[in-house]
């Protein structure tokens, strides 16, 4: 029996301390604008992220890391100077039966894929040269600078590719991942429930024509639904007065365990491959402003994204400070309920209202130079400069909700 719980309890840490992400990977066949995508809303024990760009391979790149992690060895979704994209999200129901003890290699991995890979077929040639056993549990969505868009379900000796573009297997031009594989043991793994939302999202936005950057950051990445209670939290209390709301957030596709977002829009034929746009939110999703960057605008990106050595860059550290307020109980299982008033109310004085009013600007300005700069070789001076607009902007927006000082770097 002392063995049993052990065990048990092994099982337990090694799911919360694993990726465990929502994602999807989405054809531009289906997109608003033509351009594939690829989400993931990242589940971590590791919330504090920051955004780092990369000299360190054949192609420049920017990643998705964790703060502390001070040279960057393990990235969690990113894009290089070749339109070459990848995100992941990990996979509890393949090597069922292997003993190997090299396991936890994914953020290596995609580090390596942007540094080397420009397009889906030198990232499968990766995957057939990488040494056996790989080390890897997951789906990596990937897409490139012709327009391919797929996931890799992935395992230590093996890999099987789900094209978006392909109607057989993608009738809707998307497809979605959580915490199990469809090629691993069936009814095993995590966030069964999160798919069911994830489907019920996506179908409704593509059944409308709404299959944009905006409809994912904002109905995507801060969604609320629970599919199986049939409650959308976000609806339910907008029309609620702010009070001592709060509701289990434990199966919602954003919850607790959110650490951040990364969504990247690919280029279409003709433009530039290093001005694919890498949305992020550094931050728990639902207390993070969403800011774009492009690979072409090289390492001043913006300075809420960045920090030096092991600290947390600033954009991370106000979200946290906000997500505190969303779950107040911190004892025992209290980091399970949020407290969604916080986020939105009758008043219109929540989180995500305050950011997405201030987003509305940001999309269109950010809008703006996106048709510019595809139109006409982009500047790399010009994309800083809008870069420190972001910065100063992002500051403004978090003035109105915390005292932003004690974030901000001298």
């Amino acid at each position: 029996m002392k063995q049993l719980l052990t065990l048990l309890l092994l099982v337990v840490v090694s799911v919360w301390q694993a990726d465990a992400c929502t994602t999807a990977v989405i054809s531009g066949k289906y997109t608003k604008d033509g351009r594939p995508m690829i989400w993931k809303l990242r589940d971590t024990e590791s919330f504090e992220n920051k955004m780092m760009y990369f000299t360190d391979g054949k192609y420049p790149y920017i990643g998705l890391i964790n703060s502390k992690d001070e040279k960057g060895e393990n990235v969690w979704g990113g894009s290089n100077s070749m339109g070459f994209a990848i995100m992941n999200s990990a996979s509890f129901n393949v090597n069922m039966k292997d003993t190997t003890s090299l396991k936890d290699q994914e953020g290596k991995f995609m580090k390596l894929a942007l540094q080397k890979c420009a397009n889906l077929e030198e990232f499968e040639q990766l995957m057939k040269d990488t040494p056996k056993p790989m080390g890897l549990a997951a789906h990596f969505g990937v897409l490139d600078a012709d327009g391919n868009v797929a996931f890799y379900e992935v395992n230590n000796q093996t890999f099987t590719k789900f094209d978006a573009n392909d109607p057989a297997q993608a009738p809707n031009g998307y497809i979605l991942r959580t915490n199990y594989s469809f090629t691993g043991k069936k009814d095993i793994g995590y966030g069964f429930i999160r798919f069911q939302t994830a489907q019920d999202i996506f179908y409704q936005a593509d059944a409308c024509g709404d299959m944009s950057a905006k409809t994912v950051i904002q109905n995507f990445s801060r969604c609320l639904k629970h599919p199986v209670l049939k409650r959308d939290f976000r609806k339910e209390f907008e029309t609620v007065p702010y009070g001592e709301n709060f509701v289990n957030s434990g199966d919602l596709i954003t919850r607790h365990g959110s650490s951040s977002m990364i969504m990247i829009e690919g280029v279409k034929e003709g433009e530039a491959k290093d001005m694919a746009t890498i949305w992020t939110q550094v931050g728990f999703p639902n207390t993070s402003i969403a800011l774009p960057v492009w690979v072409r605008g090289g390492k001043n990106l913006p300075k809420v994204l960045l920090a030096e050595g092991k600290e947390n860059c600033p954009l991370n550290a106000m979200s946290m400070e906000l997500k505190n307020k969303c779950y107040p109980i911190s004892r025992s299982a209290g980091y399970k309920y949020l407290k969604v008033s916080e986020l939105v109310n009758a008043e219109k004085t929540g989180i995500i209202q305050k950011l997405e009013k201030a987003e509305e600007k940001l999309f269109e300005n950010t809008e703006i130079h996106q048709q510019k700069w595809r139109s006409a070789k982009a500047d790399k001076k010009e994309i800083e400069e809008f870069y420190n607009w972001l910065n100063k902007y992002t500051i403004e927006t978090y003035s109105g909700m915390l005292n932003v000082k004690p974030f901000l770097k001298k």
